[in-house]
């Protein structure tokens, strides 16, 4: 059996166009499931109430798949699980026709692969784009990441544990800061030397010394 989906974003946007469609292929008005919701909200009741119905065998039709998911892999991911149920996925109006529905049709697995591609590369570059914003908030002196919600009594009661040789362990124990947060908020420790060559008396100091030991 086909059953229908379709989404606008908002409530002042209608589903005519989609629904028209939609029957235009044949699918009855109690099979198309509707939502009023963008796209990033995760409670889509006509989505959910589509996919609790689908059984082995059905097809879910769209009119273009980015009334699916909320990305391209979301998207592809719904259409993986499905895929698992034995439920395929068929779009109407896009440039790339996808029917996951019939495994035969090389090309239609061939859409599948591209869609896959494209998945990765909007996962890549939004990876890229949030770590170069991250980076840009730094250069600029702005703090990344969430607020602290460290105490400043406690991790200042921490810096003097560490200052008097208490390891790490001992200063979670004594103020209750998780140890993560104390890697991130407390201040590195100065440098250890790494050979046992002995601090190089500057020039003056040698002169200083010398004139002291003559008088």
């Amino acid at each position: 059996m086909d059953l229908g989906y379709a989404r606008v974003s908002t409530v002042k946007q209608d589903l005519d166009r989609q629904i028209e469609a939609l029957r235009e292929v044949g699918i009855p008005a109690e099979r198309i499931y509707v939502d009023k919701k963008s796209g990033s909200t995760v409670n889509r009741p006509g989505l959910t109430a589509a996919l609790d119905y689908a059984r082995e065998g059905d097809v879910i039709v769209v009119h273009t798949l980015d009334r699916l998911g909320r990305t391209v892999r979301d998207t592809l991911n719904l259409i993986h699980d499905l895929s698992e149920r034995g439920v395929g996925v068929r779009n109407l109006a896009d440039s790339i026709k996808l029917d996951s529905s019939n495994p035969d049709d090389p090309m239609a697995q061939l859409n599948v692969v591209l869609l896959a591609l494209f998945g990765q590369m909007e996962r890549t570059y939004s990876l890229e784009r949030a770590a170069h914003a991250r980076a840009v908030a730094r250069a600029k002196g702005r703090r990344v990441g969430r607020p602290s919600v460290v105490d400043p009594d406690k991790l200042s009661y921490a810096e003097h544990l560490r200052a008097s040789g208490y390891t790490m362990a001992e200063i979670v124990a004594k103020t209750g800061i998780a140890r993560t947060s104390l890697y991130r908020h407390l201040p590195p420790r100065p440098p250890e030397p790494v050979t046992a060559e002995p601090e190089t008396t500057s020039p003056e100091t040698a002169a200083d010394s010398g004139s002291g030991s003559e008088i």
